[in-house]
């Protein structure tokens, strides 16, 4: 691996680092993920998540099928359970509540009534939305697994990426993401010191990889090596660590998906605090995604661990050193000519002006402004918008 042009931070007498958590964006993608999955779906190393989602793709088998031949079976006895005999299937497969959504959907039939029918009835409306599907035919997933289950119904040019694919990308890279290389599950943030200590113990509660019959998402930092981008206005070092996630659904739930970024700290409940640079590539699963992915993700996914920050490091500091504005006028000027309101520019100086105890002067100042007063949008699509504009300004003055 390239050596990076990492700048050693100051550590605490804890072993971590003075971080300032207020700047930039604040993600919530890995903290939704955290607080939403159950022990099962929490993994403790890649090579565990990996060898989960390998043997899962290992039982499992694929087929394209015409709907007209797939037979519906329900027995009025047991209102509970529904089935379906594939051809040349050995025995009749039973649906997952995904497959069975995807199933409705592809025949066009609603599927939260279906579910609240009895099975043998709604069996009968599926049997007919399969025998007049104009799509003619579609693609299976079939998971061997004490039972036949049906993972997934999708179209016949479904572009299939196994997960484990995914995650045996991440391997080359992370190892077991445990810290064999510089690529581990993240630390976290003691907010009480500003420390952010990257040597906690991986557990259920703390590990960020993850895996459920739907999808994986895994999240990944170089904490250990610090990464010095300017000054605070105390004199200390402003500390990035680098980090990515990356996710994707072999059953057609979500794209794949990989972000790579710069923050400054995750915090307990696995928020990213500090965010700069985030930049975000995803894959639909059309005919041809395996090559894109083979092209694109995992290359992409190799640079970003390989490369130095350099590039990020003289961003940073060409947007301090870049004065745009002198005088309130000045700065008025220069946040309404870019789409900020009246009320948005005086609460984006004001912040600023709160954090930093002087107003901004500097691109990387406005910046950070606007980050700030984004984080408090309590509507995603407003929030994003403003965040487009900061990042804009600092593409711009890099």
């Amino acid at each position: 691996m390239t050596n990076l042009e990492t700048l050693d931070g100051r550590r605490d007498a804890s072993g971590g680092y003075k971080v300032d958590a207020s700047r930039g964006e604040r993600i919530g993608r890995v903290s939704s993920e955290w607080f939403s999955r159950p022990d099962d779906e929490r993994y403790l190393s890649l090579s565990e998540l990996y060898t989960s989602v390998k043997s899962r793709a290992e039982r499992s088998r694929t087929r394209t099928v015409g709907s007209a031949a797939i037979r519906v079976e329900a027995h009025r006895d047991d209102p509970e359970n529904l089935a379906l005999v594939l051809p040349d299937a050995e025995a009749p497969v039973a649906p997952t509540h995904w497959s069975f959504g995807q199933l409705a959907s592809l025949v066009s039939a609603p599927a939260a009534y279906l579910r609240q029918l009895p099975a043998p009835l709604a069996g009968i409306n599926l049997q007919y939305g399969l025998t007049s599907h104009r799509a003619e035919q579609i693609k299976t997933l079939e998971t061997e697994d004490g039972r036949t289950e049906l993972r997934a119904v999708t179209g016949p040019d479904y572009g299939r990426i196994y997960d484990h694919e995914l995650v045996a990308a991440v391997q080359k890279i992370a190892g077991n993401g445990t810290g064999d290389t510089r690529w581990k599950v993240p630390g976290a943030l003691d907010w009480s010191s500003g420390v952010y200590n990257p040597m906690v113990d991986i557990t259920k509660d703390t590990t960020t990889l993850y895996a459920s019959d739907r999808d994986v998402f895994l999240f990944l930092v170089d904490d250990m090596n610090p990464i010095e981008a300017g000054k605070l206005p105390d004199g200390s070092p402003d500390l990035y660590f680098r980090g990515f996630y990356c996710w994707n659904s072999e059953v057609g739930a979500k794209t794949l998906g990989l972000a790579s970024f710069y923050l400054r700290a995750v915090c307990q409940n696995r928020n990213l605090w500090g965010v700069e640079d985030f930049q975000e590539i995803s894959i639909r699963h059309s005919k041809y995604a395996a090559n894109r992915f083979a092209r694109e993700a995992a290359p992409a996914l190799t640079r970003f661990a390989d490369s130095s920050p350099r590039p990020f490091i003289e961003g940073i500091r060409a947007a301090r050193e870049r004065i745009v504005a002198r005088s309130d006028d000045d700065r008025t000027d220069f946040l309404r000519k870019r789409g900020f309101s009246k009320a948005e520019t005086m609460r984006i100086v004001d912040t600023v002006l709160a954090e930093e105890g002087r107003p901004p002067e500097s691109v990387f100042d406005f910046v950070q402004g606007i980050t700030a007063v984004a984080r408090s949008k309590p509507q995603q699509d407003a929030r994003l918008v403003m965040e487009g504009k900061a990042k804009k300004l600092l593409e711009r003055a890099a």
